[in-house]
Parts: C-alpha cells; structure tokens; sequence
C-alpha cells in the first residue's frame, strides 16, 4: 500500500544543478540533472508499490515514463515542500530525490517490503554529505518534516532526531551519495556505471572536478 514519492525540478538550464557550474556549463548541467532524473523514475518505475507520484517544479517532458502520477510541488522552503508532498499521501510513504540516480529498487526493497511498517514507524536515508536521500513514514504526517533546516550541513541528524523525539521507530536504509558537485557526479557514476547518467557524464568528457 506504499506510495512513492519522488520530489524534483525539471531539468532546466540555470534552474538545477547550479553546483555543478562550473566546471559544466547551465546546459550540461541540466542534462546531467535529466539524466539523474530519467535514472531515478526509471527504478520508481520498477519499484513494487501501489502509487508512484513525481512532485514537481516545473512541466514534464521526454524524460517521464508512463505510469507515474505528476502533481505540482507547492512553494517556499524545502521543508514546507516535503511536508506538502506527504500530505498528498494517507498511507505509508517513501520520499526520495533526483540526486540519487545510482538508487536500486534493492537499495529501496526495506522499506518497500511487504513487512516494511511492521513494527517501524519510519525508514531513514543517510547521505554522505550529511543529509538525508530518502524518508519513509507509515504515517505520513507533514510536521514530521515541516520547520526542519534543510540548509544546514546537518540537517539528516536533524531530520532523524525529529522522528525519534516523536517516538517513532526508525530504521536505517544504506547511506549514499548526492550529486551535488562534480566530484559527486564523479564518484556516482563510477559506482553506476550503466546508468544514463554515468553515460551523460562520460559523453561530456569532463568526469573530474576542478
């Protein structure tokens, strides 16, 4: 009964990605941003759950695979953001971005179990840099999320404290890493190197920060 939300901007130059310029300009960045975005609905796609919803800033294109519902994401900060897309939801539900295309449905699969919300209230995602790329909750309660500082480089902890403090059982998914610069963008597509986006990334010929 899980739905599984992915929250993301359409890949536009100068819009996403702005880490990553320089070394690539907006237009390579925004490729590099569709490519992780085509990767990481393409696993939704797969993923066994009952609803798939892209909340999103910005139109669809090319890159959406059929099958994926698209709602609008709301505006203001990225914790009212989030919170707005739990609310869309009124069964358990798993969250993630479009930084993470090297994300597998195995990497997902415990949280997406039949036994997922079996005595676990939430299902935490580390991230190398501190954050967070996934949060799953069996009550998908918009405060759980609202107010959090997204802009500070602890903001996982942060996040994770919010749901023990409310009493929730949480269980932890493998840590992985964001694309946010080009020495992430470098270090992901070695570890996926089938993904679109390590194809993106090596047609563009520059896979090293500088």
């Amino acid at each position: 009964m899980t739905t599984l939300l992915v929250i993301a901007k359409a890949p536009v130059p100068g819009r996403v990605k702005t880490r990553l310029t320089p070394p690539y300009s907006p237009a390579e960045a925004a490729r590099l941003a569709e490519a992780a975005l085509a990767d990481t609905l393409a696993m939704v796609a797969a993923a066994p759950v009952r609803r798939r919803v892209l909340v999103l800033e910005g139109a669809p294109g090319g890159w959406l695979p059929p099958g994926i519902e698209v709602v609008a994401q709301s505006t203001g900060p990225l914790s009212e953001r989030l919170a707005a897309a739990f609310g869309l939801c009124s069964e358990p539900a798993v969250l993630i971005a479009m930084d993470t295309p090297q994300v597998t449905p195995d990497d997902l699969a415990p949280a997406l179990a039949a036994d997922a919300w079996q005595d676990c209230d939430a299902w935490f995602g580390p991230a190398v840099d501190g954050g967070f790329w996934a949060l799953g909750l069996a009550e998908p309660d918009p405060e759980l999320v609202r107010g959090v500082p997204t802009s500070s480089p602890e903001i996982g902890a942060v996040q994770r404290q919010r749901l023990t403090d409310a009493g929730l059982v949480v269980r932890d998914l493998p840590v992985m890493r964001d694309v946010d610069t080009a020495a992430d963008a470098r270090l992901v597509a070695a570890e996926a190197p089938h993904t679109r986006f390590a194809a993106t990334l090596a047609e563009l010929g520059r896979t090293g920060a500088r």
